[in-house]
């Protein structure tokens, strides 16, 4: 797991797995927010997998996939919900970690 500090609420990594989980909430992390849409390749770890541990945690957490398309208004809104709702610091997460930095720049127009 590589994670990526963007600034004081909001953090991205590339894919995680159900062991990384425990170790996001020791880290302090608050929640999570999942760009990845599920099926992209074979060997990544389902939102519903993820996010049932996640729960199990206490860690607040969204699917907000960013697939084909890019970044859609949609996505963007539902990253805004997402930021607005739940606690921080949040941690986005995405194959790489570039579809996750790149939604949350996106919502910095409609927050501030």
């Amino acid at each position: 797991m590589d994670i990526r500090q963007i600034d004081d609420e909001y953090s991205v990594s590339g894919q995680i797995t159900l062991e990384d989980l425990d170790e996001i909430k020791a880290l302090g992390f608050k929640s999570i927010v999942c760009h990845r849409p599920d099926h992209e390749s074979p060997d990544q770890t389902s939102f519903s997998v993820i996010e049932a541990r996640a729960k199990e945690l206490g860690l607040d957490i969204a699917h907000v996939p960013v697939g084909p398309m890019g970044v859609t208004e949609e996505a963007v809104q539902g990253m805004v919900d997402a930021l607005d709702e739940f606690p921080r610091p949040m941690l986005g997460y995405c194959r790489s970690g570039a579809r996750s930095t790149a939604i949350y720049q996106k919502t910095h127009h409609i927050r501030n």
